[in-house]
Protein backbone atom coordinates (compact mmCIF):
# COMPACT_ATOMS: atom_id res chain seq x y z
CA UNK A 1 0.00 0.00 0.00
CA UNK A 2 1.30 3.32 -0.65
CA UNK A 3 -0.51 6.68 -0.29
CA UNK A 4 -0.31 10.39 0.26
CA UNK A 5 -1.07 12.99 3.59
CA UNK A 6 -4.29 14.65 2.64
CA UNK A 7 -4.89 16.06 5.59
CA UNK A 8 -3.24 16.94 8.83
CA UNK A 9 -6.16 18.31 11.73
CA UNK A 10 -5.74 18.77 15.45
CA UNK A 11 -7.19 21.03 18.18
CA UNK A 12 -5.63 22.50 20.93
CA UNK A 13 -8.65 22.42 23.67
CA UNK A 14 -10.63 19.29 22.95
CA UNK A 15 -14.24 19.63 21.98
CA UNK A 16 -13.44 22.61 20.32
CA UNK A 17 -13.23 23.26 16.44
CA UNK A 18 -10.96 21.04 14.51
CA UNK A 19 -8.31 22.98 12.69
CA UNK A 20 -6.27 21.98 9.94
CA UNK A 21 -2.63 22.55 9.65
CA UNK A 22 0.05 22.07 6.85
CA UNK A 23 2.56 20.03 8.95
CA UNK A 24 3.00 18.60 12.41
CA UNK A 25 5.65 16.71 14.61
CA UNK A 26 4.44 13.97 15.83
CA UNK A 27 5.18 13.11 19.16
CA UNK A 28 4.87 9.69 21.45
CA UNK A 29 1.88 11.01 22.77
CA UNK A 30 0.32 12.56 20.19
CA UNK A 31 0.34 15.46 17.60
CA UNK A 32 2.61 18.51 19.13
CA UNK A 33 0.03 21.12 20.34
CA UNK A 34 -3.39 18.58 19.90
CA UNK A 35 -5.66 17.83 22.58
CA UNK A 36 -3.06 20.06 24.78
CA UNK A 37 -5.93 21.27 27.09
CA UNK A 38 -9.97 19.71 27.77
CA UNK A 39 -12.89 20.98 29.44
CA UNK A 40 -14.19 19.92 32.70
CA UNK A 41 -17.47 20.54 34.51
CA UNK A 42 -18.43 21.61 37.36
CA UNK A 43 -17.98 17.95 39.08
CA UNK A 44 -14.77 17.26 36.93
CA UNK A 45 -16.48 15.56 34.36
CA UNK A 46 -14.50 15.32 30.69
CA UNK A 47 -17.12 17.99 28.81
CA UNK A 48 -17.56 17.21 25.18
CA UNK A 49 -19.75 18.74 22.20
CA UNK A 50 -22.85 16.43 21.88
CA UNK A 51 -25.70 17.79 21.79
CA UNK A 52 -26.50 20.77 23.81
CA UNK A 53 -23.24 21.27 23.96
CA UNK A 54 -22.37 20.87 19.91
CA UNK A 55 -21.71 25.04 19.68
CA UNK A 56 -18.44 23.84 21.05
CA UNK A 57 -17.63 23.04 17.54
CA UNK A 58 -17.86 26.52 16.55
CA UNK A 59 -15.25 27.68 18.89
CA UNK A 60 -11.55 27.99 17.73
CA UNK A 61 -8.60 28.07 19.63
CA UNK A 62 -4.59 28.21 18.38
CA UNK A 63 -1.84 27.98 20.88
CA UNK A 64 1.71 28.61 20.60
CA UNK A 65 3.55 26.67 22.71
CA UNK A 66 6.85 28.99 22.75
CA UNK A 67 5.15 31.72 23.99
CA UNK A 68 2.82 29.75 25.60
CA UNK A 69 -0.11 32.04 24.12
CA UNK A 70 -3.83 30.22 23.96
CA UNK A 71 -6.15 32.34 21.94
CA UNK A 72 -9.81 31.29 21.93
CA UNK A 73 -12.11 32.96 19.24
CA UNK A 74 -16.22 32.57 19.51
CA UNK A 75 -18.93 32.66 16.71
CA UNK A 76 -19.32 36.38 17.59
CA UNK A 77 -16.11 37.48 16.52
CA UNK A 78 -15.24 37.90 20.02
CA UNK A 79 -11.49 37.18 21.45
CA UNK A 80 -9.81 35.94 24.40
CA UNK A 81 -6.04 35.16 24.80
CA UNK A 82 -3.40 34.35 27.57
CA UNK A 83 -1.06 32.55 29.09
CA UNK A 84 -2.43 29.35 30.73
CA UNK A 85 -0.01 28.48 33.91
CA UNK A 86 -0.94 25.72 35.59
CA UNK A 87 -2.83 26.07 38.90
CA UNK A 88 -3.98 23.40 41.77
CA UNK A 89 -3.74 19.77 40.61
CA UNK A 90 -6.99 18.12 40.56
CA UNK A 91 -8.60 14.18 39.41
CA UNK A 92 -10.91 14.70 36.48
CA UNK A 93 -13.43 12.00 34.87
CA UNK A 94 -12.11 11.41 31.64
CA UNK A 95 -14.48 8.72 29.72
CA UNK A 96 -15.29 7.64 33.07
CA UNK A 97 -11.53 6.88 34.15
CA UNK A 98 -9.57 8.96 36.93
CA UNK A 99 -7.43 11.61 35.19
CA UNK A 100 -4.84 14.04 36.61
CA UNK A 101 -4.87 17.27 35.06
CA UNK A 102 -4.20 20.96 36.79
CA UNK A 103 -6.93 23.79 36.25
CA UNK A 104 -5.46 26.86 33.88
CA UNK A 105 -7.87 29.37 35.00
CA UNK A 106 -8.30 32.46 32.76
CA UNK A 107 -10.91 34.78 30.62
CA UNK A 108 -11.61 31.91 28.89
CA UNK A 109 -13.30 30.11 31.17
CA UNK A 110 -16.53 32.71 31.50
CA UNK A 111 -16.12 33.10 27.77
CA UNK A 112 -16.08 29.32 26.92
CA UNK A 113 -18.67 28.65 29.89
CA UNK A 114 -21.25 31.36 28.05
CA UNK A 115 -21.59 29.86 24.74
CA UNK A 116 -23.11 26.80 26.28
CA UNK A 117 -25.16 27.99 29.58
CA UNK A 118 -22.76 26.30 31.93
CA UNK A 119 -20.17 26.69 33.88
CA UNK A 120 -17.18 24.72 32.52
CA UNK A 121 -13.00 25.10 33.20
CA UNK A 122 -9.70 24.39 31.40
CA UNK A 123 -7.22 22.20 32.47
CA UNK A 124 -4.43 20.76 31.30
CA UNK A 125 -2.91 17.11 31.75
CA UNK A 126 0.80 16.70 31.78
CA UNK A 127 1.28 16.12 28.06
CA UNK A 128 -1.62 15.42 25.95
CA UNK A 129 -5.02 14.34 26.40
CA UNK A 130 -6.02 11.69 23.54
CA UNK A 131 -9.33 9.50 24.04
CA UNK A 132 -7.39 6.00 24.40
CA UNK A 133 -3.16 6.90 25.37
CA UNK A 134 -1.18 6.49 23.87
CA UNK A 135 -2.38 3.21 21.93
CA UNK A 136 -4.38 6.67 20.24
CA UNK A 137 -1.84 8.87 20.51
CA UNK A 138 -2.77 9.41 16.58
CA UNK A 139 -5.92 8.35 13.96
CA UNK A 140 -5.64 7.77 10.16
CA UNK A 141 -8.83 7.76 8.02
CA UNK A 142 -8.51 6.67 4.18
CA UNK A 143 -10.29 9.35 1.82
CA UNK A 144 -11.38 6.42 0.10
CA UNK A 145 -13.88 5.48 3.36
CA UNK A 146 -15.08 9.09 3.23
CA UNK A 147 -15.99 8.28 -0.77
CA UNK A 148 -17.58 4.96 0.23
CA UNK A 149 -19.53 7.12 3.42
CA UNK A 150 -21.07 9.47 0.81
CA UNK A 151 -22.24 6.99 -1.17
CA UNK A 152 -23.97 4.84 1.66
CA UNK A 153 -25.78 8.46 2.26
CA UNK A 154 -26.42 9.47 -1.47
CA UNK A 155 -24.61 12.63 -0.86
CA UNK A 156 -21.87 14.05 -2.77
CA UNK A 157 -19.14 14.42 0.07
CA UNK A 158 -18.69 14.27 3.92
CA UNK A 159 -16.53 16.46 5.78
CA UNK A 160 -13.97 15.24 7.10
CA UNK A 161 -14.14 17.23 10.28
CA UNK A 162 -17.03 15.24 11.58
CA UNK A 163 -14.37 12.18 12.32
CA UNK A 164 -11.69 15.01 13.94
CA UNK A 165 -8.93 12.08 12.61
CA UNK A 166 -5.39 13.37 13.03
CA UNK A 167 -4.70 11.99 9.22
CA UNK A 168 -6.21 11.44 5.87
CA UNK A 169 -4.70 9.31 3.57
CA UNK A 170 -5.64 9.75 -0.26
CA UNK A 171 -4.73 6.27 -2.20
CA UNK A 172 -6.03 3.25 -0.51
CA UNK A 173 -9.47 2.06 -1.10
CA UNK A 174 -12.44 2.32 1.12
CA UNK A 175 -11.49 0.92 4.58
CA UNK A 176 -8.18 -0.96 3.79
CA UNK A 177 -6.90 0.97 6.78
CA UNK A 178 -8.80 -1.43 8.79
CA UNK A 179 -6.39 -4.23 8.12
CA UNK A 180 -3.68 -1.94 9.10
CA UNK A 181 -3.98 -2.63 12.58
CA UNK A 182 -0.89 -4.60 14.06
CA UNK A 183 1.20 -3.17 11.37
CA UNK A 184 3.76 -0.55 10.71
CA UNK A 185 3.32 2.58 8.67
CA UNK A 186 5.58 5.16 7.71
CA UNK A 187 3.51 8.30 7.63
CA UNK A 188 6.03 11.39 6.52
CA UNK A 189 8.84 10.82 8.75
CA UNK A 190 6.54 9.08 11.57
CA UNK A 191 5.89 5.56 11.81
CA UNK A 192 2.54 4.45 13.81
CA UNK A 193 1.16 1.22 14.36
CA UNK A 194 -2.66 1.29 14.70
CA UNK A 195 -3.95 -0.48 17.73
CA UNK A 196 -7.53 -0.77 16.88
CA UNK A 197 -10.96 0.90 15.18
CA UNK A 198 -12.51 4.10 16.20
CA UNK A 199 -16.11 3.33 16.84
CA UNK A 200 -18.43 6.40 16.01
CA UNK A 201 -20.92 8.10 18.16
CA UNK A 202 -23.58 11.54 17.73
CA UNK A 203 -20.59 14.07 17.11
CA UNK A 204 -20.46 12.74 13.84
CA UNK A 205 -23.91 13.39 12.77
CA UNK A 206 -23.03 16.95 13.49
CA UNK A 207 -22.45 19.66 11.09
CA UNK A 208 -18.76 21.14 12.01
CA UNK A 209 -19.75 24.52 10.94
CA UNK A 210 -23.17 24.64 12.56
CA UNK A 211 -23.15 21.91 15.41
CA UNK A 212 -26.52 20.51 14.28
CA UNK A 213 -26.70 16.97 13.80
CA UNK A 214 -27.93 16.95 9.92
CA UNK A 215 -26.72 13.58 8.82
CA UNK A 216 -27.08 10.06 9.72
CA UNK A 217 -23.78 8.89 9.75
CA UNK A 218 -24.70 6.41 12.71
CA UNK A 219 -27.38 4.66 10.63
CA UNK A 220 -25.33 4.22 7.52
CA UNK A 221 -22.56 3.10 9.21
CA UNK A 222 -24.61 0.60 11.15
CA UNK A 223 -26.37 -0.54 8.03
CA UNK A 224 -22.95 -1.45 6.34
CA UNK A 225 -20.34 -2.16 8.88
CA UNK A 226 -22.48 -2.36 11.98
CA UNK A 227 -22.03 -6.69 12.20
CA UNK A 228 -18.38 -6.70 11.26
CA UNK A 229 -15.79 -7.82 13.70
CA UNK A 230 -13.92 -4.63 15.27
CA UNK A 231 -12.27 -3.44 18.40
CA UNK A 232 -15.02 -0.64 19.05
CA UNK A 233 -18.80 -0.34 17.32
CA UNK A 234 -19.37 1.31 14.49
CA UNK A 235 -16.13 1.66 13.21
CA UNK A 236 -14.46 4.12 10.96
CA UNK A 237 -10.80 4.60 10.70
CA UNK A 238 -8.42 3.64 13.50
CA UNK A 239 -6.30 4.95 16.10
CA UNK A 240 -2.65 4.39 16.28
CA UNK A 241 0.31 4.69 18.65
CA UNK A 242 3.51 5.84 17.64
CA UNK A 243 6.55 3.94 16.58
CA UNK A 244 9.19 6.42 15.72
CA UNK A 245 8.17 9.84 15.76
CA UNK A 246 8.39 12.32 13.35
CA UNK A 247 7.60 15.53 11.09
CA UNK A 248 4.61 14.77 8.68
CA UNK A 249 3.76 17.32 5.83
CA UNK A 250 0.06 17.08 3.68
CA UNK A 251 1.32 15.39 0.28
CA UNK A 252 4.27 13.13 2.25
CA UNK A 253 4.36 9.30 1.42
CA UNK A 254 2.36 7.11 3.36
CA UNK A 255 3.26 3.35 3.08
CA UNK A 256 3.39 -0.35 4.90
CA UNK A 257 6.64 -1.03 6.11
Amino acid sequence: MTGRVAWISLTPVKALAIETVDEVEVLEHGLRGDRRFFLVDENGRLVNNKGRRSALQLVHATYDEPDNLLTIRFADGAVVSGHPEAAEELTTSFHRRPFRARRTPGPWDDAISDVIAERVQLVAPEAAAPDRGREGATTLLSTGSLRELAGRLDVDAVDARRFRMSFGIDGPGAHEEDRWIGRRVRVGEAVVVPRGNVGRCAITTQNPDTGRADLDTLKALAAYRGDMAATEPLPFGVHAAVAEPGRVRVGDPVELL
